[in-house]
């Protein structure tokens, strides 16, 4: 393990003048500072992260909370994860993943532990019980969802009600009267998770307004489940065309169970998701879709965290605007053959 005086030594200098150059608290002319860096590099020295953090009050690291919970898609979560921990280290910033259901507890555990500089919160609930705890410290934060109420917070997210505004729109366009929702896990709904339930207003209020019939069904997804949802959906609503899913687990038992009932995508009925893009483009049949912007989010929610550590930074609400790719699952709706009249 190299030490600070190794480094000192190796660059001609003292070790305060090492000290100086990695915490940047004192001027140091550039040819020194160049000289201290190049041997920093050549040596591979790291500094000590509990001495680093005695020394600045800081530890460089961002909390992220992200419960993994069943009834949510995990791969898109961890995407986003990813997208949070590779911005970050491009800020200096390392990133302590806490996993578990522990809701206002581990916004308790972070802030009284100094364990990071500040936090980014998932799987946001409109009324979600963290919140409190937030608007009352003064650590800084982020939310990657959108509450009902963003006093006091920053919030970074895709528009979701937007989101699901467009689909119905496209739906429209192409002359579906008759709309079904297959939405995500009933217990997602339960908890009021933001993105579903804006996803829906969007959804409900477009489709009024352009005065479509829309029926929305939760599933937990699955072959069997989404048999049972199908099932349901055109007893009550025999005469569906259009399908919205929000649940990318329903995707592919949706499509091989309407192939099993003869009805062709998208002569018979329009599919359009809402999901990442990989899921959209890898279904036996490429589908319409608005993707969710996984990557974008989590890059935007370091910045605005980063920019707030900074003393840069302000409470604002950044929503991401939906963009909707045409592919091969949405057409115009079949033409309903009308029954004979005697002259």
């Amino acid at each position: 393990m190299v030490t600070l005086a190794e480094v000192a030594q190796h660059a001609g200098v003292s070790a305060s003048t090492v000290s100086y150059v990695l915490s940047g608290k004192r001027s140091i002319s550039t040819t020194t500072r160049q000289r201290v860096e190049e041997s920093i590099r050549r040596l591979g020295y790291h500094p000590n992260a509990g001495a680093r953090a005695l020394a600045s009050s800081r530890s460089n690291i961002i909390a992220l909370m992200i419960p993994l919970r069943t009834d949510m898609y995990v791969p898109v979560m961890m995407e986003i994860a990813v997208a949070v921990a590779t911005s970050a280290r491009t800020h200096g910033y390392d990133i302590l993943l806490l996993t578990g259901e522990e809701g206002p507890d581990a916004v308790r555990r972070v802030t009284g532990s100094g364990l990071a500089d500040a936090m980014i919160l998932m799987d946001v609930e409109l009324d979600d019980e963290r919140l409190p705890l937030l608007r009352g410290t003064d650590q800084p934060s982020v939310l990657i969802g959108l509450p009902a109420d963003t006093t006091g917070l920053t919030c970074v997210d895709l528009d979701f009600r937007a989101t699901g505004a467009l689909c119905v729109e496209h739906l429209a366009e192409l002359g579906h009267r008759d709309i079904a929702v297959i939405g995500e896990a009933p217990a997602v709904y339960e908890r009021h998770t933001g993105f579903a339930e804006r996803t829906l207003d969007g959804l409900r209020t477009r489709a009024r307004e352009l005065e479509l019939r829309l029926l929305h069904r939760p599933c937990e997804g699955g072959y069997d489940a989404m048999a049972a949802t199908l099932a349901r959906v055109f007893d009550e609503r025999p005469g569906t065309t259009g399908f919205v899913v929000q649940n990318e687990s329903a995707v592919e038992p949706l499509l091989a169970l309407l192939r099993q009932q003869g009805r062709a995508v998208p002569e018979d009925v329009s599919v359009v998701a809402v999901c990442p893009e990989q899921v959209a483009t890898q279904a036996s049949v490429r589908l319409t879709s608005v993707a969710v912007p996984a990557q974008e989010m989590g890059r935007h929610a370091v910045e605005q965290l980063v920019a707030k550590l900074d003393g840069r930074g302000s409470d604002e609400v950044v929503l991401l605007a939906p963009e909707l790719t045409v592919r091969a699952s949405s057409g115009p709706a079949p033409v309903r053959s009308q029954p004979l009249t005697s002259p």
